[in-house]
């Protein structure tokens, strides 16, 4: 099959909150048989070393829910916009930032926020950043990023055509 569709997370460092979403995005997808039509990435804004590795606490988190975390941090460029059909950023500071950097307004337009897919976050729009916590601030976040899943699911599947996987 063909990729039809690409989402990319986006975060500080990108080695925290979007390789965690970036995980649990490809979990959900290959359960769904979607694996081979859509393709999920994630990059940070504020990258300090491209080619790094995740946080070994975010790694430790995951692995904790059975997903797999290879990764290599990467910085956003805005080039990205036109690769990637959903942009979603993991606080109102990155959405600020990609919509400054969004080069178009069909490019601003594909940003969201992750917690804008949960409606049971209320009023809470940002992902915390664990990078001066423990373990219990991976596990919130891992939470935060798993309650958002079905809702960027269903925004999947409203793009991909039926039969698709």
């Amino acid at each position: 099959m063909t990729v039809m569709y690409m989402v990319m997370f986006v975060c500080s460092g990108n080695t925290c909150r979007s390789p965690m979403a970036e995980h649990v995005l490809r979990a959900w997808l290959r359960q769904e048989g979607l694996s081979d039509v859509v393709k999920v990435a994630s990059s940070g804004l504020h990258v300090r070393q491209p080619g790094g590795q995740a946080d070994p606490r975010a790694v430790a988190a995951l692995g904790g829910r059975g997903h797999g975390c290879e990764h290599a941090v990467r910085p956003f460029e805005p080039g990205m916009f036109g690769r990637y059909d959903l942009v979603i950023a993991l606080d109102t500071g990155h959405e600020l930032l990609l919509r400054e950097a969004a080069p178009d307004s069909s490019s601003a337009a594909k940003i969201r926020l992750l917690r804008s897919f949960d409606q049971a976050a209320g009023g809470a729009l940002d992902v915390p950043d664990p990078i001066r916590g423990g373990p219990a601030d991976y596990e919130l976040v891992l939470r935060i990023i798993e309650d958002a899943m079905p809702g960027i699911m269903a925004a999947i599947r409203s793009e991909v055509p039926c039969g698709a996987g």
